[in-house]
């Protein structure tokens, strides 16, 4: 069987050519984008949250499978491939795009909760795990890759990784690594238990 996606979003290839421009090289790979389109779509109206912006592809992803009346905030640090994004995604109201420190977005952020948060950076992964579930509806979902060893791992990384895997399982929520494309773990947030 083929494991590459069935179709590919029309904008990955104006995300592709900034990349290139930039010097990017740590987009997520089609196989994590079509997941998430997957996921997205069965969360009709729902709201979604990107941690790690980079140049765009997550968000071309998950736009394919989002509906006109969900929404996505998408968080980068880096002013620079911040401003390339947006421009690319400048037409489409259902993003938003926030510069900031992830780590004290997610301490300041008192919206409504999330349906699914993709975590392509640092904080929510390796660290204030417990901060973003927090932001996660019941039945919420977690995403996140780049938990398979690659070539553009910096060297303190696989440490990162390890110490993230000594958080599973977690009482809050139930979770399936995935061992392929750049290694995954997804996650669903468990509704409080009921008190018959």
């Amino acid at each position: 069987m083929n494991d590459e996606p069935l179709a590919r979003p029309d904008r990955l290839v104006v995300v592709e050519e900034t990349a290139d421009r930039l010097g990017f090289h740590m987009s997520c790979e089609d196989r994590t984008g079509s997941l998430l389109a997957t996921l997205v779509a069965s969360k009709p109206g729902g709201r979604f949250l990107e941690i790690g912006t980079g140049v765009g592809a997550g968000i071309a992803w998950m736009l394919s499978g989002m509906d006109l009346g969900a929404h996505l905030t998408t968080i980068e640090i880096d002013p620079r491939v911040h401003a390339a994004a947006s421009v690319t995604f400048v037409d489409d109201a259902r993003v938003e795009f926030v510069c900031a420190d992830a780590g004290r977005w997610l301490q300041e952020y008192e919206g409504d909760p999330f349906d699914l948060a993709f975590v392509d950076w640092r904080p929510g992964k390796f660290d204030q795990l417990d901060t973003l579930a927090d932001l996660l509806a019941p039945g919420g979902l977690y995403v996140v890759d780049d938990l398979l060893p690659q070539d553009t791992w910096p060297a303190d990384h696989p440490e990162r990784v390890a110490q993230f895997w000594q958080a599973w399982p977690r009482p809050d929520m139930v979770a399936t690594p995935i061992g392929w494309a750049s290694g995954l773990l997804v996650a669903a947030k468990k509704a409080p238990a009921r008190i018959p």
